[in-house]
């Protein structure tokens, strides 16, 4: 069963969650002063436009005309009950997942690399450097960048550069260059944390080059927001008042901040982030603040952490794979409105594999991370014998991850 909204209830403003926090998330600090950083200091890697949203207490941010003729290109997305799973599942629990695999790179990643292009275009930015972990945010920044003239380039994680090839592939038809990363260490599988130093450094080398994050920062997750306010127009659409929990997957916490932060000031919605228990940032991590990159060259960030230096193993769900989280999503743990789980990428695979076979839709490795917990809390409310409204982020397709399929059926996968 799928829930669609026509084309004009495209959300044309952002949900803007810092102002609706019961306590402010704590400030970024300078890397040298420790002082709270400025606009002036994050200039030379982001445009104002950008840097005035990350710093706004405004609820509502409008979405520029030009940004929205690119989004319908795909949204609104669907919301979809998956109603073969609840049966295959024996639940009493309603199931529904936002499906984000839809977009032209197959993921929720063009949410904000739009935009970012966008605003980085207007101020006469030629070029754009980022990092990716298993590529959805690669191929992402790519077709933004293609939709906007401006260079592109790309500091893929070695281990998912040398997994995936055919990501590397879809960046460069859209015309980006993709390296692996580190640059300067060809043995090393590679993490997010020195993706994004390459990414920093080359940016900062050049003055026609800005740095684009996917993930951590607040405009980031403000840009994803269309995809929790269209759910909760579908949700009501489907006859449902709320659900009773949103689930994601949590790398930075791009997906779940898009899904689950317009659902915050809800008490009686839980919200649950979802991530590897290799790298459980949130779960055993701690909350400090950290660089968001491994050189140290960005601003300190107040997060949960494995620290800076954390190198995660070469696990499949590669945009997982990050030492730390973003400040809002790491708030919202610390003061309890958030929950967290870590899943071994086995379950994951276990999880992803019934779903392709009951729904026909084989998930990225990342987006089985929320898979594995819905199933979870569906048996639960199964258990308990108590109706449950549950909604996940099909954050992305993994039809260029099959080689993962391939070393889970084969039983080469490593249960990290």
């Amino acid at each position: 069963m799928r829930f669609h909204l026509p084309a004009d209830k495209l959300p044309t403003s952002w949900f803007n969650v810092l102002p609706r926090l019961e306590e402010p998330v704590p400030p970024p600090l300078h890397p040298g002063t420790k002082q709270p950083v400025g606009p002036d200091d994050l200039a030379p890697l982001f445009p104002m436009g950008l840097i005035a949203q990350e710093m706004s207490s405004e609820l509502w941010i409008d979405i520029p005309g030009e940004v929205l003729d690119i989004l319908r290109l795909w949204r609104p997305t669907p919301l979809v009950r998956a109603t073969r799973l609840e049966r295959e599942l024996g639940t009493p629990a309603r199931i529904y997942f936002k499906d984000e695999s839809v977009s032209p790179a197959g993921s929720h990643k063009p949410n904000t690399a739009v935009p970012q292009a966008f605003f980085n275009h207007a101020e006469g930015v030629k070029r754009l450097t980022t990092e990716t972990g298993a590529g959805q945010w690669g191929t992402a920044l790519s077709f933004a960048c293609s939709q906007y003239d401006l260079e592109c380039k790309v500091y893929m994680v070695r281990a998912s550069y040398n997994q995936k090839p055919y990501r590397k592939i879809m960046m460069e038809v859209w015309g980006a260059e993709c390296v692996p990363s580190p640059v300067d260490d060809e043995s090393s599988p590679g993490s997010l944390g020195l993706a994004i130093s390459d990414a920093v450094r080359d940016a900062a080398s050049r003055e026609d080059t800005h740095y684009s994050l996917g993930s951590v920062l607040n405009h980031v997750l403000l840009h994803q927001t269309v995809i929790g306010l269209e759910a909760k127009e579908q949700l009501g659409l489907a006859g449902e008042t709320r659900p009773d929990v949103v689930i994601a997957p949590c790398g930075g916490g791009s997906n779940l901040g898009g899904l689950a932060l317009p659902f915050v000031e809800d008490a009686a919605v839980r919200l649950v982030a979802v991530e590897p228990s290799s790298c459980p940032t949130l779960t055993e991590g701690r909350f400090d603040y950290d660089f968001g990159d491994t050189a140290g060259m960005t601003p300190l960030l107040p997060m949960y952490t494995l620290g800076h230096d954390f190198m995660p193993p070469p696990i499949h769900a590669g945009g997982l794979r990050y030492h730390g989280d973003a400040p809002i999503i790491s708030h919202l743990v610390r003061t309890g409105r958030m929950e967290a789980l870590a899943y071994p990428q086995g379950k994951v695979f276990e999880a992803s594999k019934l779903f392709a076979r009951v729904e026909g839709r084989i998930p990225a490795p990342e987006c089985g991370h929320g898979i594995r917990a819905a199933i979870d809390e569906a048996l639960a409310a199964k258990e308990e014998g108590a109706e449950r409204v549950i909604l996940f982020n099909y954050c992305g397709h993994g039809l260029l991850d099959l080689s993962a399929y391939d070393d889970f059926n084969h039983g080469r996968l490593v249960d990290a």
